[in-house]
């Protein structure tokens, strides 16, 4: 890019790369008709992402890095600014931790732009690379950068949406960034300011997204009562709780003026205790909320697989069958009746205690259950099937699962075996001897491979059919792989 020349309102000189921006190249940059040395951002064209995304209404407001020129350059869309003397960044590299003085300083022209721009334009990527010093203030770089990332449809281009170390909690959620975004941006950049380290150390995005989300950033030390829990509450969790950019600017004008009264410093001891507190309840909130949506979006990927297998069972039976009748009730997916033989799949129930006192997790449970004529009040069998990580952590699918009495206890029923809720089963993977006993090794359900679940079952209805159905000759029937996790 060196030597060329780009014509937009004005025509300017390329002479050199500086380096990555936000989503972008940057340039040094002259023309004869501009006083000052400038820098020019080469933004590339991606498809979903208009220029227009690029520009936001700034006018009026204090500490923004002006764009002096625009226009198009090939595959590129391109912003000339003012070059500045130096990022926010390059200021932390040389210094390491600010003074307090220093850091409320820099805080304050950096939300005198926020706070004028509140209910405008929100920056979405706050850090001090888009911190720039220029005409002795730090100001604010970038706006429109971000937004014109989150737009684009191009697969690779999301990440540049917002950078891990600064991203705000509802960010991680894929909710709308708002004013309390920033100021979210804002906090970390204060607390890296004054601390000479992150809040949160990542270093991976899922680590960071954890962090964000459910932990708690240290407490600053050497930093005076106000300061430190103002950069606590704009480090909160939920975006309303956060201080607007104007309450940021009163309390950091209030810090640099006289220390405050020595009689209240108590109370403002309590302030700050409670907004810890607060901190606090709002990860564990967070953690539950993100459980919740986890625990949501793994039942609706259950309903969806057991949709697959249910189809396959029902229609490998009516195409061997096709005088089956299909006689559904509440709560079933299907009830298949042939003869006095009657073949029942539940609809899945979402488990409400996804661990308890398995060895494994169960998100989802159904059951798959055979009525017919057999012998001495033998009535059938019934499976459950449970969605869960029996054989892998994290990694979810159906298995089948049966039951038996303990042999200690005697007795005998007219279902054997039997299905049992995750709750009700959870004593038979217990190192204890319980009431209750597996009757069959646990089985995963492939979607693909499902042969020998089909052919079982077909084979059974068919007896059920016959009046041949029988109590299993011995139980368990067969001998028990502990194929779980905790059992190896």
């Amino acid at each position: 890019m060196d030597g060329v020349n780009v014509q937009l309102r004005l025509e300017w000189s390329i002479e050199g790369r500086i380096g990555e921006g936000g989503f972008g190249r940057v340039f040094a940059a002259s023309s004869p008709d501009f006083d000052g040395d400038a820098v020019a951002k080469f933004v590339p064209k991606v498809p979903g992402a208009e220029r227009e995304l690029l520009f936001v209404d700034l006018e009026g407001a204090r500490n923004i890095v002006p764009v002096v020129d625009s226009g198009e350059h090939g595959d590129d869309h391109v912003l000339v600014m003012p070059r500045a003397e130096m990022s926010l960044r390059d200021h932390f590299s040389g210094r390491g931790r600010l003074s307090e003085a220093e850091a409320v300083a820099a805080l304050g022209d950096i939300v005198m732009a926020l706070e004028d721009l509140d209910g405008r334009v929100v920056h979405r990527d706050l850090k001090p690379e888009n911190v720039l010093r220029l005409n002795g203030r730090w100001c604010l770089a970038d706006f429109g950068i971000s937004r014109y990332a989150e737009s684009t449809t191009a697969p690779d281009t999301h990440k540049y949406a917002m950078t891990p170390p600064y991203a705000a909690p509802e960010q991680w959620r894929w909710e709308r960034a708002t004013g309390a975004t920033d100021v979210y941006a804002l906090g970390v950049m204060a607390y890296e300011a004054l601390a000479g380290t992150r809040p949160f150390a990542g270093p991976s995005s899922d680590q960071y997204r954890h962090q964000h989300l459910h932990d708690d950033p240290a407490q600053i030390q050497n930093v005076s009562t106000p300061l430190g829990t103002l950069l606590s509450e704009c480090l909160l969790k939920r975006p309303e709780s956060r201080p607007s950019a104007a309450e940021i600017a009163r309390r950091l004008r209030a810090a640099e003026g006289p220390p405050g009264r020595p009689n209240l410093a108590r109370l403002q001891q309590a302030h700050e205790e409670e907004i810890s507190q607060r901190a606090s309840a709002q990860g564990q909130a967070a953690a539950a909320d993100s459980a919740q949506a986890r625990q949501d979006q793994l039942f609706a990927d259950a309903r969806n697989s057991l949709a697959l297998i249910a189809d396959a069972l029902h229609h490998a039976l009516l195409e061997a069958a096709p005088s089956i009748d299909r006689t559904d009730g509440n709560n079933e997916r299907w009830a298949l009746q042939l003869g006095n033989a009657t073949l029942r799949l539940t609809e899945p129930v979402q488990h409400a205690d996804p661990r308890g006192s398995l060895p494994f997790e169960v998100v989802a449970h159904a059951t798959l259950g055979l009525k017919g004529d057999g012998s001495h009040g033998y009535q059938g069998r019934s499976h459950s099937l449970w969605y869960c990580d029996a054989e892998e952590a994290e990694r979810f699918a159906w298995c089948e699962v049966a039951f038996m009495e303990s042999p200690l206890l005697g007795g005998s029923r007219d279902i054997a075996p039997f299905a049992l809720t995750p709750s009700e089963g959870a004593v038979a993977f217990s190192p204890a001897m319980g009431t209750k006993q597996l009757a069959r090794s646990i089985r995963p359900l492939s979607t693909d491979e499902l042969e020998d679940f089909v052919t079982r079952w077909a084979d059974w209805f068919a007896d059920a059919y016959n009046g041949s159905l029988r109590m299993p000759s011995r139980l368990p029937e067969e001998e028990i792989q502990q194929n779980y996790r905790g059992a190896r």
